[in-house]
């Protein structure tokens, strides 16, 4: 299958295109410029394979949590090339997908993005199988959590941070609490397309054309609402 993979959920920018047995990669740290550089990466992606976009089979995009603006453009472009093209998308949950490397790891994996307000979004993982809901959370309650997990896992108690904002929340935890993943990746498009054979996901897919991303915190306007 050629796969389109695209994540735009904090601000590296990152696409995946695999077509045969060749990936091809594209990542930028964007900032808020993602909107301007998506669809130029991924018809750069297309020339760089010589594939042509009548021949993809489908399309992934981050699920959220992460940056609501971000979120957004990256359902827009999976959606709209999904619909011209008559195949399926699929969006994969960002913290699943940066916790996915580290699935056959002991202990605990914890991958972080920052939430701003003085709070991330989380959540535990161990061996590749979610602990607990996603979090919106400070330190605090954070390190509350990771210290309760700890007491219902057997054997070993290694916690380990992962994910774009890892480093942020790291100081913020009680010492020795947690280590930070080495060499943590930036961009996620290809964790997606690993993701995606791995779990077989376009065999029998059933596309949700009214999904949306998940925020897990509600925006500032429906706050102020």
């Amino acid at each position: 299958m050629n796969i389109l993979a695209i994540d735009t959920a904090v601000s590296v920018l990152s696409v995946a295109l695999s077509a045969g047995d060749d990936v091809w990669c594209f990542e930028a740290d964007a900032g808020l410029r993602h909107s301007e550089l998506a669809m130029d990466s991924v018809d750069l992606l297309f020339k760089k394979a010589g594939l042509e976009p009548g021949e993809l089979s489908g399309v992934l995009c981050m699920g959220g949590p992460g940056s609501f603006t971000g979120l957004r453009i990256g359902f827009s472009l999976a959606k709209g090339m999904a619909l011209a093209l008559g195949i399926p998308f699929v969006p994969i949950p960002s913290l699943d997908c940066m916790a996915h490397p580290f699935s056959c790891r002991p202990g605990l994996v914890i991958p972080v993005i920052d939430a701003k307000k003085s709070a991330f979004f989380c959540a535990l993982y161990s061996g590749g199988r979610q602990l607990c809901p996603g979090m919106d959370a400070g330190p605090a309650l954070i390190a509350q959590t990771i210290t309760g997990a700890l007491e219902s896992l057997p054997g070993e108690k290694q916690v380990l941070l992962t994910g774009p904002d890892a480093e942020k929340l790291y100081p913020l935890l009680p010492e020795g609490l947690a280590s930070l993943a080495g060499g943590a990746l930036k961009g996620y498009a290809r964790t997606l397309l690993d993701i995606a054979k791995k779990c077989k996901i376009f065999d029998n897919c059933d596309t949700d054309w009214f999904s949306g991303p998940e925020y897990i915190r509600k925006s500032d306007a429906e706050l102020n609402l």
